[in-house]
């Protein structure tokens, strides 16, 4: 007769079952070529959720490590192909050329990746510029330092506008999507100025990122949106008749990527930080002159981030992958760069943020403060000519038909000369540099017309010529002073045929007298 197992007899059994098969699972993981394989998969996997975001790999907990907290992004493409991945690796040319670790951490939430920074889970961590002056105030216990810039932003942030939107004059009243305190805000307020419009003519609508501002545009919530790419070809294919207003490819030096530190971790890691700047600038060059590396860069940036290839191989097309030279430049260690610098851009933000609204930049500290370029100071090896700073752009000549051709945007300016002169005076030279030359820098791939205008005192055909004159002496004075192209400038005067005010009256008429900047379509 069968005897009914008990309660405590069942369980005991079940134990033994449980106990038996975890015994069996943990000797094929620890002693078969089965169980190593698949514990060394794991522990390289890519895209791995970590303590504070999305890591490429489980986070190490070795404190000589360094560790950089990026996002989705290609700018830092340099660093990530010259660490072979995104993991602290020995296979690392980092490891092998200086016998440091690098890792990169993966941190797409804005909020979540400044918590890691002063959490310590992230020694270096991106920032731009533009935006820096908006958060370094709340950041100020910590003294963060801009430690090098990685890359500047040439095609991966654009304006996309609705039908009839199609220079910036059309979006006064109309309501945009943006991020606040970002470099989207950055790049539209640029964007205002340069078509002689304020922030308070627009309606803005704030979304919490470029990737909601897209999806506002999209859902017809608003007339334009700051946008990422590849999110500005998805809205121009989804909303009929919709354009690309402007993009960083021609505002080539307004989103400059940097990586912050915070001064102890700094002054505590000289060598290290100099070897991580030295190998990331390596890795940039090889990048930039050589499309088999970018492809590359691309796989390792698709595996890191857990993106398409052609995906990342476009991102890193977006960007310009700042060299050693380029570095030099940022912080104008030469002190003779008339290019945009790193001091102009933060200055610049911090008055205009602040001028929109006092709680947007507070406590902001000098340059000085913020900037340590010791570690590029450092770096004597790098002497080739991949690393040379970025050359300036060349333009072929103008033509005619640019004389009439559509601008993006137009900036006027009142630019005072002597009667019947088109010698520029030094207060005419001092207005070109506070009202124009700042934009003529940032749009440094925009080619810029450049309209001479008067009253109608005079020979029309002599105001013509006169107003060419003027014009031209105009754009000879920025392509001298600020190394700018000549061939860049479309040279126009237009006489007393452009009015804009009354010519009947003294106020009218010095309306009339002034020079107008357009920025013309890509």
């Amino acid at each position: 007769m069968a005897t009914r197992l008990t309660g405590f007899s069942k369980f005991l059994i079940t134990l033994l079952i449980v106990g038996g098969i975890g015994g069996g699972l943990y000797y094929l993981a620890n002693n078969t070529e089965f169980g190593k394989n698949a514990n060394n998969n794991n522990g390289n996997n890519s895209g791995t959720t970590g303590t504070t975001g999305k890591s490429g790999n489980n986070q190490t907990s070795d404190p000589d490590v360094i560790k950089v907290g990026v996002v989705t992004w290609g700018g830092y493409a340099g660093g990530q192909y010259f660490n072979e991945g995104f993991n602290a690796s020995e296979n690392s040319r980092y490891y092998k050329d200086y016998g440091i670790k690098v890792e990169f951490i993966v941190l797409d939430d804005f909020a979540v990746s400044r918590e890691a920074f002063k959490a310590d889970e992230v020694n270096l961590l991106w920032a731009t510029v533009d935006a820096f002056p908006t958060e370094v105030g709340n950041m100020k216990e910590f003294e963060p330092q801009i430690v090098f810039q990685a890359d500047w932003s040439r095609g991966g942030d654009a304006i996309v506008a609705r039908r009839g939107i199609n220079s910036v004059a059309d979006l006064k009243g109309k309501k945009i999507a943006v991020a606040l305190k970002t470099p989207s805000h950055s790049f539209l307020l640029w964007l205002l100025e340069a078509g002689d419009l304020k922030s308070s003519d627009v309606e803005i609508v704030e979304a919490p990122s470029a990737i909601d501002a897209a999806a506002y545009f999209k859902a017809n919530r608003v007339d334009a949106a700051v946008v990422w790419s590849p999110d500005d070809d998805d809205c121009v294919n989804s909303v009929k008749g919709s354009k690309i207003l402007r993009s960083t490819k021609s505002a080539s030096h307004i989103i400059a990527d940097v990586f912050i530190a915070k001064k102890a971790y700094a002054e505590q890691n000289k060598e290290k930080l100099q070897k991580l700047f030295e190998g990331w600038m390596r890795g940039a060059a090889e990048i930039n002159a050589n499309d088999a590396s970018k492809r590359k860069a691309a796989k390792i940036l698709a595996d890191g981030l857990n993106m398409p290839e052609d995906y990342c191989y476009n991102a890193i097309n977006n960007v310009r992958l700042c060299t050693y030279g380029d570095n030099v430049n940022f912080f104008n260690l030469n002190g003779n760069y008339t290019g945009v610098k790193g001091e102009d851009l933060y200055n610049k933000m911090t008055k205009t943020y602040q001028s929109i609204n006092k709680e947007y930049a507070q406590n902001v500290p000098a340059w000085r403060l913020v900037a340590n370029p010791a570690f590029i100071r450092s770096t004597t090896s790098l002497t080739g000519k991949e690393h040379l700073a970025e050359g300036a752009v060349e333009f072929k000549p103008p033509t005619q038909e640019m004389e009439t051709a559509p601008a993006i945007s137009s900036k006027k300016v009142t630019i005072n000369f002597d009667s019947g002169s088109s010698t520029l005076s030094e207060n005419a030279k001092q207005l070109i540099d506070i009202q124009f030359s700042e934009i003529a820098k940032a749009f440094g791939n925009a080619r810029i017309r450049i309209e001479g205008n008067t009253d109608n005192v005079g020979n029309r055909e002599q105001n013509i010529t006169l107003s060419k004159r003027r014009a031209q002496a105009v754009a000879d004075y920025l392509a001298r002073e600020y190394k700018m192209d000549p061939n860049r400038f479309v040279v126009v005067g237009n006489g007393p045929d452009k009015p804009v005010a009354d010519n009947n009256t003294p106020e009218g008429k010095a309306k009339n007298r002034r020079t107008d900047f357009d920025l013309l379509a890509d």
